[in-house]
């Protein structure tokens, strides 16, 4: 399991755990919080029935209530509401109230069903008469939780005397739709919150491991053999490892790169090296004049080729060790054609050449002149080589569909062939020219692919079915001016 994915799980069941137990303490306390709600609003209510009781009660001698507050309560119960509160609306009262004497006898009851019954015993009733605050919750079906009804009761006093008890009852179940609704409330705030923590755990396992994936991702393009920036990391851990891993690099690059290039200059060397020991030995004193100038131009024709081999070679070697360009500039692409041009003027001229350039658009990037100069020049120089005389090469230079700025060098030479169109980039790999026969170094185009890489591009060959070579240079659109 990737540490992404443990990151996630753990965070996830973190938030998890805490929305679960919140949740359940929120479930569990609705219930109990509206009906204290509700009790307190029944102790308002059969304390401000006692007072309003007393002055009649006193005055029938506790044995019965007047006709005009009977009419009252039950004008009261008998009220429609038509009341809205949170969406939910109320249109009776389901109050039911209750008025005992000293001794706990019914002598009012709005439902007219307990008129003279004892209630002395109800806790309600018991505990009020005793000076002691009397409430109860009574099933009205013992089987049915939901059908339970919570009586609060307040004493009726005259001259501080306790005279009897009035009792305020109302059934649960009229609270429970606001209880429903808000656990619904709350169990849809919970999924989303559900949802909102999946996709904080993403986030936070994603954001925690940005650093370790751009570690490995400079790894693994180091261990590729491609070209790498050591990533700017914020922890102190990583950042001491990213360094540890450059220096490694460096250490095991420089061996290996030192070990390739001795093999790789050794092998190539052998060639030039062997012909000029032949050419050496064969010449004598009493050689004919034709038969030295032969040898003597063998002779130096190596030494130019070791000469041109050791400088390309320097060269491809001191830009790979280039992870980045250190200095770039604002490089106009047109201007920079136009000079290797005019640098390879005289030899266009020596094989009658024609040149096409040019564009109605100016193309900028920001890079390395220098560089890219030395990338034209090369491929400029393949392009004339190849080229048979008086024939033509045309260099465009325009957008792609993508945006991207694309340089184009199409000659009208042999073409290369299938076998080495994806051997042309390696080192010392080189085709005859056409006119010689003989070889390069091989180095060009691999110093031109090394060049574009530190520019962000690419180099592109393509040998089409009529006569001909296209080299295309691209640069991509985010590294453009």
């Amino acid at each position: 399991m990737s540490l992404n994915s443990r990151i996630f799980i753990a965070y996830f069941a973190i938030l998890s755990v805490a929305f679960y137990l919140l949740l359940n303490t929120f479930l569990a306390e609705i219930k109990p919080g509206y009906r204290q709600s509700t009790e307190d609003s029944l102790v308002d209510m059969a304390n401000f029935v006692a007072e309003i009781v007393s002055p009649d009660f006193v005055a029938h001698d506790t044995k019965q209530l007047s006709p005009q507050f009977s009419d009252a309560m039950q004008r009261l119960l008998a009220r429609e509401y038509r009341a809205e509160i949170f969406g939910i609306e109320k249109e009776i009262s389901k109050l039911h109230i209750y008025i005992t004497d000293a001794q706990g006898i019914v002598r009012f009851d709005s439902k007219n069903k307990a008129v003279g019954q004892d209630y002395s015993l109800w806790n309600d009733v018991y505990l009020t008469l005793r000076g002691q605050y009397g409430a109860r919750s009574t099933k009205a079906d013992i089987n049915n939780d939901l059908s339970s009804v919570m009586h609060v009761a307040a004493p009726i006093k005259h001259q501080g005397k306790i005279i009897g008890v009035a009792t305020v009852a109302k059934p649960n179940l009229s609270v429970q739709p606001f209880i429903e609704q808000a656990r619904k409330k709350l169990i849809s705030q919970s999924l989303f919150l559900v949802l909102s923590a999946i996709v904080l755990a993403l986030l936070f396992s994603f954001w925690l491991t940005r650093s370790i994936r751009q570690l490995s991702l400079y790894s693994n393009l180091i261990a590729d053999g491609k070209r790498a920036t050591l990533p700017k990391l914020h922890e102190v851990e990583l950042a001491n490892l990213a360094l540890s891993m450059e220096r490694m690099r460096k250490q095991l690059e420089g061996k290996e790169y030192v070990e390739r290039y001795i093999h790789a200059l050794t092998h190539e060397l052998k060639s030039p090296i062997s012909a000029i020991k032949g050419a050496s030995e064969l010449i004598t004193p009493d050689m004919p004049a034709d038969d030295l100038v032969h040898f003597m131009t063998n002779i130096q024709h190596e030494t130019s080729r070791i000469d041109e081999m050791i400088n390309r070679l320097l060269a491809l070697a001191a830009i790979e060790k280039q992870q980045h360009l250190t200095t770039t500039e604002n490089v106009n692409l047109n201007a920079l054609i136009e000079r290797v041009i005019a640098s390879k003027e005289h030899l266009s001229a020596s094989k009658n050449l024609h040149i096409i350039s040019g564009s109605n658009m100016t193309f900028n990037i920001k890079g390395d002149a220098f560089l890219l100069q030395q990338a034209l020049d090369n491929l400029l120089q393949n392009a004339i080589e190849f080229s048979p005389n008086n024939s033509e090469i045309n260099i465009q230079i325009n957008h792609t569909a993508c945006g991207d700025i694309k340089i184009d060098i199409v000659d009208q030479g042999t073409g290369i062939p299938d076998y080495a169109l994806n051997k042309i980039f390696e080192r010392f790999y080189s085709l005859p020219r056409p006119n010689s026969a003989k070889k390069s170094s091989g180095l060009g185009l691999c110093f031109v692919k090394q060049i574009m890489e530190l520019h962000n591009g690419q180099i592109s060959i393509t040998s089409p079915a009529t006569l001909g070579t296209c080299a295309t240079l691209t640069f991509k659109d985010h590294f453009n001016h």
